[in-house]
């Protein structure tokens, strides 16, 4: 998988811009191209984390949609992240109900 900087606008607003691999990116998987959105969790407050984390990730669809309707998203987040805060249940209720692909490893 390579990694390369993927800028997204919305309604002439740039959403993200020079992050490079770190927090955003565009990359292929076995042949289909998405977007990653990187995040640690590791916010006093993993709760505010997912709310602002949801909100980042609707504006990229939106902004994907338009741009590059072929690329998927996915939220990329540690495995230990992962483990610690995705098996409860509004972290489950936040990745059904907003249709978020996840990463973790």
């Amino acid at each position: 998988m390579t990694d390369d900087p993927l800028i997204l606008v919305l309604e002439q607003t740039p959403l993200k811009a020079n992050l490079g691999a770190e927090k955003f990116f565009a990359a292929e998987k076995e042949g289909q191209k998405i977007a990653v959105e990187v995040k640690d969790f590791n916010s006093p407050s993993p709760i505010s984390e997912l709310e602002k984390t949801v909100g980042q990730l609707q504006l990229y669809q939106w902004a994907l949609e338009d741009q590059e309707p072929e690329r998927k998203l996915f939220l990329a987040i540690s495995q230990d992240k992962y483990l610690e805060h995705f098996q409860k249940g509004i972290f489950q209720l936040a990745i059904q109900r907003n249709r978020i692909n996840i990463m973790s490893g």
